[in-house]
Formats: C-alpha cells, sequence, structure tokens
C-alpha cells in the first residue's frame, strides 16, 4: 500500500521541511515490515484567485487530479472527525487488509477544500477544533504515519 500527502502549498527549506522529510522517511523505513510500499508528497502550487470561492476550486481540482482512481481518499478538515492514533491504525490496517493500494491525505489550503472532495472521501479526519497552519498539520499527519506503523507493527504504545 502507499501513502499519499497531496497538499497545497511548498514547505520552504528549513526546519519544517526537515522534520516533514524526517517522519516521511521514518514512516517509509518502517512501514516496509506491514506492506507500506512508499510514502509520497506532492506539493501543489497555491491558487492566485482572488475570491475565496475560486481559489478553493481551483485548488481542489488541482488535488482531485492527482489522487489515484483506487485510492482511499482521507480529507483533512477541521470539521472532520477526531480519531486517536489507535483508531487511526485500526482504519489503515482495514484498508490495507482489504486490498486497498493507497490511501492519499488531501490538505486543503488557507481557505480549506471544495464540498466535493470533503464528500467523496472516505474518512474526514481532524487535528482538533484548533485552526492549524496547513504547513504544520503536513508535519502532524506525516508523524502520525510513524506512530500508526509503530503499532501495526506491534511495537508497544504508550496509551495501551
Amino acid at each position: 500500500m502507499r501513502l499519499i500527502v497531496a497538499a497545497i502549498g511548498r514547505l520552504k527549506s528549513g526546519p519544517e521541511r526537515e522534520l516533514a522529510e524526517r517522519y516521511r522517511k521514518r514512516t517509509a523505513d518502517a512501514g516496509r515490515q506491514i506492506g507500506i510500499r512508499d510514502v509520497e508528497i506532492i506539493e501543489i502550487r497555491e491558487s492566485r484567485a482572488r475570491e475565496v470561492d475560486k481559489r478553493v476550486l481551483e485548488e481542489s481540482i488541482a488535488l482531485a487530479t492527482v489522487i489515484p482512481d483506487d485510492a482511499v481518499l482521507v480529507a483533512l478538515d477541521e470539521r472532520g472527525r477526531s480519531l486517536d492514533s489507535g483508531a487511526i491504525a485500526g482504519q489503515l490496517r482495514a484498508w490495507r487488509d482489504g486490498g486497498r493500494p493507497a490511501v492519499a491525505f488531501v490538505i486543503g489550503g488557507a481557505d480549506g477544500l471544495a464540498p466535493e472532495i470533503k464528500q467523496r472521501a472516505s474518512l474526514v479526519l481532524s487535528f482538533g477544533a484548533a485552526t492549524w497552519p496547513h504547513q504544520l498539520v503536513r508535519i502532524m499527519l506525516l508523524e502520525q504515519f510513524y506512530r500508526v506503523v509503530t503499532i501495526l507493527a506491534g511495537h508497544p504504545y504508550h496509551r495501551d
């Protein structure tokens, strides 16, 4: 199974990009033993449209074009479901064991995702009610990937 993060915006060089890459690499390395064959990051340029609705639409269309047809879609949105790491691990296990070849996690820009993306998603996931910069959400998601992979690999989890 492949894990894909499709995100609006680019992480600039510096500590945020380094931290994101560290978690991506750790997940890819640890994930091989449980059937995760790749962790891919796709960065999409932010729309330059002046109107919010047009910006959201353009960005969501760009995101939709990079999601493989056979992938499970997970949308990140502050109004989504807040799951603990064990529940995320269970969901990923179910998709993997169900033969799904990829799970694509999409992170919108500053104005969020179009309703069509959220409606199409198998899961709308939230990291809480607080507003987070979308660059930081990417790092938090990649950290969760690593945590989930270690849970699925049977490493002791401090919350159990």
